[in-house]
């Protein structure tokens, strides 16, 4: 259980819908995790809570919507092939060697990376899924877990699609969607893409989610030439989904690229959420995502860093800089994506991709993930304006500023340092299987 406490500091940014900029304000959080109130600490009610002073900036932790941490031991191999060929050549045939501590491992060292940008969440799509859990436990973050289903050589050895699908669905039927100290793991369905699947297994997938209640995670539409077959039938990867009832769930579709106009009335229609992932998008020259026709249509969109084997790295902050930079030269339009909404795509927004009301966001009864940035930098030239300290937050600061982090208001982060592993034995294991793939 936690320890009732309230975080006083000079500056909260809620990241709520207005960007509201609270000075001298506190956030309570309960036993229970969660919190209670947030406010100037003028209308604070009493409290018999530890009181912590926080120097700076207290925020919410982001949350990366598409990611697939594990690989962080993949990291720089096959660094300028295009997508098909970096999957198809380097990928799969290194995945084939990865085993359950292999995969701990690489969870844990990109989690680690995470928490020191301010990522509590992430949404996973990965394989042999018992050994995140086991890391994010250990590390004290969040996830959001898919458990992937695929069809593609090498991956014969986890079982066939259908045996991939059900073992989820006798996890989730298990424990239920959400568990764990702070309800730190939720489950959903991972179909890869329609290119790694048959149709059918991506239609009885979501069956199985509709009914469960579940997030239904895919690739859609990332590249040109990899969903030739589906276009060929339905037109586009999105009108097959809503051809074959596999819409009107929890759904994410990841990248969303090379999409129609058509496409996106689709997704608006169906309330589909989409995962942005510019870094990697544009490191494998997938192309650039139509994020402002997105958001205008009303689709929740988050962000996401995709692999760490194709970005390479795992920083949100990065992320946002990159989505406003192509949203504005997409449209030759420099409000295409302000840095408000940036900071919104990676907190509250990204939470609403994935059917969350209780993360990326300080109010009450949201989850306490809570991150402490430093203003004391020359990112910061005026602390004391509030659009110039979001700007400055977005644009300047971004992951060298965090100090601290609390999940579930347990502290994960101090000074810079995960508190619940030994960081140099996190990176010696990544070495490990490093090494262990190259050969």
């Amino acid at each position: 259980m936690t320890t009732a406490r309230r975080f006083h500091a000079p500056i909260v940014l809620p990241c709520d819908e207005p960007t509201t900029v609270l000075r001298d304000a506190v956030v309570d959080v309960g036993e229970d995790g969660r919190i209670a109130f947030v406010g100037p600490s003028a209308d604070a009610p009493a409290t018999e809570a530890v009181i912590q002073q926080v120097t700076g900036l207290l925020m919410p932790g982001l949350v990366n919507t598409h990611a697939h941490t594990p690989l962080t031991v993949l990291r720089g191999k096959g660094g300028d092939l295009p997508l098909m060929r970096w999957l198809t050549e380097v990928v799969w045939p290194a995945e084939a060697k990865l085993g359950p501590a292999d995969v701990r491992d690489g969870m844990l060292a990109g989690t680690a990376e995470m928490l020191r940008g301010g990522v509590t969440t992430s949404t996973e799509m990965y394989f042999q899924s018992e050994n995140l859990v086991d890391a994010v436990l250990e590390i004290g973050s969040r996830v959001v877990l898919t458990p992937g289903i695929i069809t593609a050589p090498g991956m014969e050895r986890l079982g066939t699609w259908e045996q991939m699908r059900d073992a989820i669905t006798r996890w989730i039927d298990a424990d239920g969607l959400r568990f764990g100290p702070g309800e730190r793991v939720e489950l959903g369905y991972g179909p890869h893409s329609a290119y790694t699947l048959p149709t059918e297994a991506i239609v009885s997938t979501a069956a199985l989610a509709k009914e469960r209640g579940a997030l239904m995670h895919l690739h859609v539409a990332e590249a040109p030439g990899e969903d030739d077959a589906v276009r060929a039938e339905f037109g586009s990867v999105p009108a097959m989904l809503e051809a074959t009832g596999s819409l009107g769930g929890r759904v994410l579709a990841a990248h969303a690229i090379q999409l129609s106009d058509d496409d996106v009335a689709i997704l608006a229609r169906h309330d589909v959420a989409v995962a942005h992932c510019p870094g990697s998008n544009a490191k494998l020259a997938a192309g650039v995502a139509r994020l402002a026709d997105l958001r205008a249509a009303g689709i929740r969109t988050g962000l996401g860093t995709d692999s760490p084997a194709s970005n390479d790295d795992l920083d949100l902050w990065e992320e946002q800089r990159l989505a406003s930079l192509f949203a504005r030269q997409r449209g030759a339009d420099a409000t295409a994506l302000t840095a408000a909404g940036a900071l919104a795509m990676a907190t509250r927004e990204g939470a609403r991709a994935l059917g969350r009301d209780d993360l990326g966001v300080l109010a009450p009864g949201a989850w306490a993930d809570l991150v402490h940035v430093r203003v004391d930098d020359p990112a910061f030239v005026d602390p004391d304006d509030d659009d110039q300290l979001v700007s400055n937050l977005v644009w300047a600061s971004g992951s060298r500023g965090v100090r601290d982090v609390w999940v579930a208001g347990e502290p994960v982060l101090a000074d810079g340092i995960p508190t619940r592993v030994d960081p140099g034995a996190v990176l010696a294991g990544a070495r490990r299987v490093a090494g262990k793939v190259r050969m």
